[in-house]
């Protein structure tokens, strides 16, 4: 690897303070939800001054947007893999599914909660310019291929289609959180959504 590859000593540094307050802000929202987190309390375990928390993230809310652009790599990554055999289109939307519960155990109910409502907040900071959605491109990816096997209205739309099932996914998680039925409610979300996108 050339020293032109590697980041100075200065820029290093500034990347593993981010990593610090990322890790120390997940903690303490985890804790206490993003709306009562203490940017004192984020700090302190970070080690650092206050005001370094805003030079690497303006608000709370893009801690979030960090946080949700790496969990979308890392299921974009998991899916992917499930999909090197081929699958039917269910098969694919309920993997999608599973992946997005297993976040859920991994943040906590009430980190879990305030990511997938980050997806509705008015508050949400603007995402960067260019920057795609792995998982939603994903699914569409594999709603255009079972279009093109004729399994799907040919007149659907592919990323339409992948954002409105992983919108309403977001909003049904949400609503439905600690639900007893909310595994048969995503079951019947599931059907329904492919039955919507099959021909007449």
């Amino acid at each position: 690897m050339s020293t032109v590859d590697r980041p100075s000593a200065r820029e290093a540094k500034r990347l593993q303070t981010r990593e610090r307050l990322l890790g120390a802000a997940i903690a303490e929202f985890k804790r206490s939800g993003m709306a009562e987190a203490d940017v004192g309390a984020i700090v302190a375990a970070a080690g650092v001054a206050h005001g370094t928390f805003f030079f690497h993230f303006p608000t709370k809310e893009h801690v979030l947007l960090e946080l949700e652009r790496r969990e979308e790599a890392r299921i974009a990554t998991q899916l992917n893999r499930f999909l090197t055999q081929r699958r039917e289109l269910t098969e694919t939307l309920r993997e999608s599914v599973r992946l997005i519960l297993g976040l859920e155990r991994r943040l906590g109910a009430l980190l879990f909660k305030d990511f997938l409502a980050l997806h509705f907040s008015p508050t949400r900071p603007p995402a960067e310019e260019g920057r795609d959605h792995p998982v939603i491109v994903r699914v569409a990816e594999e709603i255009g291929q079972a279009r093109e096997r004729d399994e799907l209205d040919p007149d659907l739309d592919p990323m339409n289609c992948a954002v409105f099932f992983l919108l309403g996914l977001y909003a049904l998680l949400t609503t439905t959180h600690g639900w007893p039925g909310q595994n048969a409610m995503l079951d019947d979300y599931l059907t329904r959504t492919v039955r919507g996108m099959q021909p007449l």
